[in-house]
């Protein structure tokens, strides 16, 4: 089993845990893509699942995570994983995202933040703007049987995961 994942940086950025514990079974779920077209982790059954939830599309920080899975996607397909995003934005601000991003996996809109409540990464209040309420920076790995096999997440919207931890977690058994 892998295990938790923190960054940390010389700001002593938080990091938090999320109450979906290493091994448990992922929360399902029916989310809409950039394209309307619905997903499930269940549609990814047999293949391992990146599930990256981000605070707010077209951001800088946002922009460079969701950059930096692009340009590993490929790596990360031929280690038998798919990667799925989420955000709390609406599918057309995520499909103009997507498209001037050129991101190449399905990012998903949780607008009414079901979601983002069932794997507790629920962000309140995001960059002190009362009642805006977005998903916090947080990647779940999710093996071929739908377990938790690794998580990370961050109170601090500025910090970004550890891709090479995130890619080491796909390579363990």
């Amino acid at each position: 089993m892998v295990k938790e994942g923190v960054k940390k940086t010389s700001k002593e950025k938080k990091t938090v845990r999320s109450s979906i514990k290493i091994g448990s079974k992922a929360p399902d779920f029916k989310l809409v893509d950039q394209d309307l077209k619905m997903h499930s982790i269940k549609d990814h059954k047999g293949r391992k699942v990146v599930l990256a939830f981000f605070p707010a599309a077209m951001s800088p920080v946002c922009t460079r995570e969701m950059c930096a899975f692009r340009d590993s996607f490929a790596e990360l397909q031929n280690a038998g994983a798919d990667v799925v995003a989420i955000s709390v934005d609406g599918p057309f601000a995520n499909k103009q995202f997507v498209e001037m991003h050129h991101l190449n996996f399905p990012v998903l809109s949780d607008y009414d933040r079901k979601v983002v409540k069932k794997y507790n990464v629920l962000m309140p209040n995001l960059l002190n703007l009362k009642g805006y309420n977005a998903a916090k920076r947080a990647v779940f790995l999710i093996d071929e049987k739908g377990i938790i096999r690794y998580r990370w997440l961050s109170n601090d919207p500025s910090v970004e995961p550890n891709y090479e931890e995130i890619k080491n977690a796909i390579h363990a058994k």
